[in-house]
């Protein structure tokens, strides 16, 4: 299929062949029919892209000082590779969809294949899209009408948290596409609208459609003229939907408002305030986020999870029906903002000149026929080694910032890789001259050629994939972690056969710094400290979600089991675990971890993510026979004690260059699994007993 990408590099603009995706659970698959520009925020994404890397640092500081911690942390080299891998990542543009349903996903029971719906799905001939996001069209709607669904629910969410009566005087500020609807929406509310904005052709569209409209261009001043219109008393309510840098907008909707009017953010202003402005008045100011409540909620949008309607009236996806009803009872009208319907392969007529153009709403048509293979071929080149080629699944920052490279550099054959949108997996197979694009996995395990898998999506994934390509006759590398529970482990066991090797991602044992300490304290009784300066992770993020993550003690802190469990030479034989706070949940990350190992060493993890950004993220500590060895972040190694070593330095290196190095040798030439399948297996049980263990408030001995 077609899809429109965009790069944050260059900022150029592509229609990019890409695999169509695979309907999920709790989604709808869609055959696009049209789509909505949204030139405001398409433009916005356009010029950043084409800006340089200094305009690209001004416009976004906060990540700028991302940036200066990373390199103070990881090094300069690591930070700027992450950096141009960061805006080398294809972006997706486009948000207001419209089309058939095709497929539907199991747990969607509101929608059938035939169904016209709209969604927030990009520019692309085939979408998937979860459910909360999708709206049926009604029969009276046209699809370039429904189109405008998703860009109007932005408008009236904001109308929402105005909550505007019958009669009010509000001002919208900035009359573009998003503007012009806001301002419809508020006439059919009953109230009196007065706009302002800087273009002609705006302000006299707004005109015909009932608008008191300002132009400050007209020698008209903004603020004078508001209150001329509300008697000297001032708007009840200023929606800003305008898009600029600098506070005057602000503060001339504070100047035109009346005493304890509202003011609410819907576009992208300055916002230096001026406190006498909304203090003498006890003005209200509120940003709007998005098409409405459920907007960035995880559980909302990708699980399908509802909010009550009693609780939460409006939801996004409320809105977006709200909004159909509208243009159904002709209390909207969209079609006389339309001003080019294009078709896409014609997409740069929208493109080009998005800077310059003086269209208010550009509809892009699809072909009725459109390529839907779940693979893209990109190379036709043969492979003469059948069974030893890799595929990988998962196309993540991982995937893309550390595995390809390394495997690159080891002169892997990666002929395969799979991502569920198509769009960063085809992007990573032409930069890495990857011959197959997928978004169907199982092409990857029916593939002869392929004789390694390597598996990085999501946690709660992994188990899964891991027991389909054991059972495909495949070589299996994993990232960590393996599994998320003793049911899922226990069913890998049963799976393994020993026929194919099995490898997890606990790259740090192969580490120079971590392969120099074991040289040195060899397998005797040893205490180890590791403690992981690990950072916050906000609590929605996926991988706190003990069903999708497994949390950070089962996804992250298994590393430093691992780890301790090589240099010991030993399985762990029981655990206890230790959480700040009063209530810990299973989810924490601020634990100590205490390991009992069988030869009589001991270990413990301080996993702790509320440390300083300027702080090393991990450091080792080695006691044994009055030696001490002491691991600073994989750069610097001291030896205290030991006859000829005292440093090690070299630059970053976390082991995961010599572990996929190994492993890429391993599948042409065959030998021992990297990591005995027994040391996996107890490193994965012992994470899990960390977490009874939180429960129980007690040891827990490991099987």
């Amino acid at each position: 299929m077609k899809q429109i990408i965009q790069s944050f590099k260059t900022g150029e603009t592509i229609l990019e062949d890409i695999p169509a995706p695979l309907v999920s659970r709790g989604s709808v698959l869609i055959k696009t029919t049209r789509s909505l520009v949204s030139l405001g925020t398409e433009r916005m994404l356009v010029e950043f892209g084409k800006a340089n890397l200094v305009q690209k640092a001004r416009q976004q500081p906060d990540k700028v000082r991302q940036v200066l911690d990373k390199i103070k942390t990881e090094g300069l080299a690591p930070t700027l590779e992450a950096v141009f891998n960061k805006l080398g990542q294809p972006l997706p543009l486009g948000y207001c969809n419209v089309g058939k349903v095709v497929a539907v996903g199991d747990g969607v029971s509101e929608f059938k294949v035939g169904d016209r719906v709209t969604s927030n799905g990009p520019h692309a001939e085939f979408v998937n899209v979860p459910k909360n996001l999708v709206a049926a069209v009604p029969e009276n709607v046209t699809d370039e009408e429904a189109a405008f669904t998703v860009i109007g629910s932005i408008g009236l969410q904001g109308i929402r948290l105005c909550a505007p009566t019958l009669g009010e005087t509000i001002v919208v500020f900035g009359l573009g596409l998003i503007g012009l609807l806001t301002a419809e929406l508020l006439i059919s509310n009953g109230c009196r609208v007065i706009g302002i904005d800087l273009d002609a052709q705006k302000v006299d569209i707004a005109r015909k459609k009932g608008i008191i409209a300002i132009n400050p261009r007209e020698g008209e001043d903004v603020v004078k003229s508001v209150m001329n219109h509300t008697g000297d008393v001032g708007a009840d309510g200023v929606l800003i939907t305008a898009s600029a840098k600098t506070d005057d907008i602000i503060s001339q909707a504070a100047q035109m408002s009346r005493k304890r009017g509202r003011i609410i953010l819907v576009g992208v202003i300055g916002l230096n305030i001026n406190r006498a402005e909304f203090y003498e008045k006890e003005l209200t100011f509120q940003v709007s986020c998005s098409y409405g409540p459920g907007r960035y909620d995880e559980s909302y949008e990708q699980s399908g999870i509802d909010y009550p309607l009693q609780f939460v009236r409006w939801t996004e996806k409320r809105n977006f029906q709200t909004i159909l009803q509208a243009i159904s009872a002709g209390k909207l009208d969209v079609k006389s903002l339309i001003t080019e319907r294009v078709l896409l392969d014609n997409y740069k007529d929208i493109y080009d000149n998005i800077s310059n153009k003086g269209s208010i709403a550009s509809i892009l048509e699809y072909p009725e026929s459109s390529d839907a293979s779940n693979t893209v071929v990109l190379r036709s080149a043969g492979f003469d080694s059948p069974g030893t080629g890799i595929g990988i699944i998962g196309a993540g920052n991982f995937t893309k910032m550390t595995m390809l490279p390394a495997l690159q550099k080891a002169g892997a054959a990666v002929i395969s890789i799979a991502s569920a949108g198509g769009v960063t997996g085809t992007a990573l197979a032409k930069k890495h001259n990857i011959n197959k694009s997928t978004t169907d996995y199982r092409e990857i395990l029916a593939d002869e050629s392929v004789g390694l898998v390597m598996i990085t999506t999501r946690h709660n994934q992994h188990a899964s994939m891991v027991k389909q390509a054991l059972a495909a006759g495949k070589h299996v590398f994993v990232e960590k972690p393996l599994a998320l529970n003793n049911e899922e482990l226990n069913e890998i066991i049963t799976s393994y056969d020993g026929t194919k090797s099995l490898t997890v991602g606990f790259n740090r044992r192969f580490s120079p710094h971590i392969q120099k300490i074991k040289q040195l304290v060899g397998n005797t009784q040893m205490n180890i400290i590791a403690t992981m300066n690990a950072g916050h992770i906000p609590p929605n993020v996926w991988v706190h979600d003990m069903n999708v993550g497994g949390g950070r003690i089962i996804g992250e802190a298994c590393h430093f089991i691992d780890l301790i469990t090589f240099l010991t030479g030993s399985k762990v034989k029981a655990v206890m675990m230790n959480s700040m706070g009063t209530d810990p949940h299973d989810n924490t990350d601020n634990a100590t971890i205490l390991l009992k190992y069988e030869n009589g060493s001991t270990g413990v993890i301080n996993y702790f993510a509320n440390g300083s950004k300027e702080y090393s993220k991990e450091r080792i500590e080695v006691y044994t026979q009055e030696r001490t060895a002491i691991m600073d972040n994989y750069r610097v190694t001291q030896g205290y004690g030991f006859k000829g070593f005292s440093k090690l330095k070299t630059t970053l290196d976390k082991g995961h260059k010599e572990q996929f190095k190994l492993l890429a040798e391993r599948v042409k030439s065959g030998g021992a699994p990297l990591i005995p399948f027994d040391e996996i297996i107890n490193t994965t049980r012992a994470s899990f007993a960390a977490i009874q263990s939180l429960k129980e408030r007690a040891w827990v001995i490991v099987n």
